[in-house]
């Protein structure tokens, strides 16, 4: 049995339908589903077993035999949450818990880290994860610092030769986007946002620029579209001797007004913006470049394209938001 938390949230979910379409199963999702239509990210997937968090340990003891894998996808990913208490719950003492289970019932486990533990950009975007690289990044957020103490937590142990998982992967995931993200509010994707007016063609809205070096429109991120990720984590899985903390982007920095001339594209519109200040709240925590250096996982032996942008927003499109149910 194939565990997922965080299963029913936006890559977990495009994780499970990735590796049903594979044949691979059967699966346990972790997760809570609330009051809204997050269930449906889960509507066409085949489930064993639909567990709340709190019970997942009492899940693993009781299936432990049963285990192949952990995916590890379940976290607080709100880069605006302020209660750090419970970010360090969630996304630093729960993934450490996993650790010990896995390593101690000798379970591979690939975990999702994240591009915030990069902060601003000035030390780049290599994924080095030696605990001397790890120490020369500061994060900009109380999200990025939690996913960041977790990975020097691990690469402590892996430095000091402690006992480890089987297999054992992070992945830093960039800016991803794709179906499933309609639960996710104002963390969703801005193309997802955005869709509804752009396909009537009211214009978008965009963050100006506040930073001389870049227009408005031209700050840049490297956008990953999340089947592409899920080709990545599936494929890791497949090859048990790849270990080790990588960046999952596409390796190519786009700007935001591509990403929205994609979208429109898609959509048969002329794209239009309408500028707005970015909100003080983030300003000082904005990244106006990244990009994922991929060179780590290359040489670990995955050589499938990544989408660009106007490939993966056109397939997004076709495939989901302009059809009846979006969900995959």
């Amino acid at each position: 049995m194939i565990v997922v938390t965080g299963g029913a949230g936006f890559i977990g979910s495009n994780l499970l339908a990735g590796l049903e379409e594979r044949g691979h199963g059967p699966f346990c999702v972790i997760d809570e589903l609330g009051k809204g239509e997050k269930w449906k990210n889960l509507r066409r997937r085949e489930l064993e077993e639909l567990v709340p968090p709190e019970d997942i340990f009492e899940l693993l003891d009781r299936a432990g035999d049963e285990i192949s894998y952990v995916f590890h996808m379940g976290a607080i990913s709100a880069t605006t949450e302020k209660d750090v208490d419970l970010i360090v719950q969630t996304n630093v003492r729960l993934p450490q818990a996993l650790w010990d289970w896995c390593t101690q019932n000798r379970v591979p486990f690939l975990y999702a880290s994240s591009a915030a533990t990069y902060g601003d950009g000035a030390q780049g975007f290599g994924d080095d994860g030696s605990p001397e690289a790890l120490s020369k990044l500061l994060p900009l957020n109380a999200y990025g610092w939690s996913k960041h103490t977790f990975d020097r937590w691990v690469a402590r142990r892996i430095a000091a030769g402690e006992a480890r998982p089987p297999q054992w992967v992070g992945l830093k995931f960039f800016n991803v986007y794709g179906p499933n993200e309609h639960h996710k509010g104002e963390m969703q994707s801005v193309v997802t946002k955005a869709y509804q007016g752009a396909a009537v063609g009211e214009p978008a809205t965009l963050f100006r620029s506040h930073n001389p070096d870049y227009p408005d429109g031209g700050q840049k991120r490297d956008f990953v579209y999340v089947k592409d990720c899920v080709d990545v984590m599936i494929w890791i899985m497949e090859h048990p001797e790849v270990e080790g903390l990588f960046n999952l982007g596409t390796g190519k920095a786009q700007t935001w007004l591509e990403l929205m001339g994609a979208l429109y594209a898609a959509v048969g519109q002329d794209l239009k913006v309408e500028w707005k200040d970015t909100p003080e709240d983030i300003c000082d925590k904005y990244q106006y470049f990244t990009q994922a250096n991929m060179e780590r996982l290359r040489a670990a032996g995955y050589d499938k394209p990544f989408r660009s942008v106007e490939e993966g927003v056109a397939d997004y499109v076709a495939q989901h938001l302009a059809s009846d149910d979006p969900f995959r």
